[in-house]
């Protein structure tokens, strides 16, 4: 049956409108469209600000491990650290895509220290500026303390509990020598968890790591004197030794999820307050952090 052209031309404009419209609201939630005839991409996965909730950049790095096109993935790291699980559970899903056969490149910006610092030692290949903050290979864990204020105040704290240490690290008292230990203890154990993450991911001993990992921060010219980086470059660099890795000719066509701008304004917000609440996270007793504090 013969489509008359004025119904043809309604019918084509439609068509136009909904692929402009789906384009629109992919681009929208930061989803990257990619052409069908695409094939030996780079992925560009970017981690800015404090590291706290990872679940959508462990999903978009577990997608691309399974799109065929994607053939390496450039991990743009410009952060000061951030919680300890959260940034084991990037490096996990770092490590799978890694084992897929897939390289992975980092590339440091401004700063990628301890946390940041933790997630980029998987990588096949890591590159910084020369005066990128790296290293600060360390926990750390804040209390307060405002039971001599309440004191001036005429306040006093009532606690209920039950068990000796339920309270511990309680704003409304001093620790005890006991509750000091357990606490170093836990510290302790969750520094020999990123000593032996960084010593796994790099290819090292150990013992070597640990003689790095007092906290102390590292230009990145020094990390790369110290075996903590691998090479001095820029992201572009990064991008195209990502490709060479992948055995991409040329320079290698990059794809990347654009995130909206109030994530983006968030995520800068919370960099240097990680304590600030957050979507799914109302925990804000104190925890153990992988956060460069200087």
């Amino acid at each position: 049956m013969e489509i008359p052209p004025r119904k043809a031309l309604k019918v084509g404009f439609v068509l136009f409108a909904l692929l402009a419209l789906g384009i629109f609201i992919a681009s929208y939630l930061g989803v990257h469209v990619a052409s069908p005839l695409a094939h030996d991409e780079v992925a560009l996965v970017r981690v800015e600000g404090a590291i706290l909730d990872v679940r959508d950049t462990v999903d978009l790095v577990r997608s691309y491990q399974k799109n065929s096109r994607v053939r390496a993935l450039v991990l743009r790291v410009d952060s000061p650290g951030g919680g300890v699980v959260a940034s084991q559970e990037l490096y996990d899903a770092l490590v799978a895509f890694k084992t897929s056969g897939k390289p992975v490149v980092t590339s440091m910006g401004t700063v990628a220290a301890s946390g940041g610092y933790y997630i980029s030692a998987p990588s096949d290949l890591i590159m910084a500026n020369p005066g990128t903050l790296t290293g600060s290979i360390g926990v750390i864990m804040s209390l307060a303390n405002v039971q001599k204020l309440l004191d001036k105040l005429g306040v006093s704290a009532v606690t209920l509990k039950a068990g000796a240490h339920k309270d511990m690290g309680s704003p409304f008292r001093e620790l005890t020598d006991e509750e000091r230990a357990l606490l170093q203890g836990v510290m302790d154990d969750i520094h020999d968890q990123f000593i032996q993450a960084v010593a796994d991911g790099r290819g090292k001993g150990a013992d070597e790591i640990r003689a790095l990992a007092d906290g102390r921060i590292f230009t990145g010219r020094q990390a790369v004197k110290a075996g903590l980086v691998d090479e001095l470059g820029n992201l572009e660099q990064a991008i195209q030794r990502a490709g060479e890795l992948a055995g991409i000719e040329g320079r290698p066509r990059v794809i990347e999820r654009e995130v909206p701008f109030w994530e983006r304004a968030l995520g800068e917000t919370r960099t240097w307050f990680p304590w600030l609440p957050r979507s799914g996270a109302g925990f804000l007793g104190p925890q153990a952090m992988y956060l460069m504090t200087y």
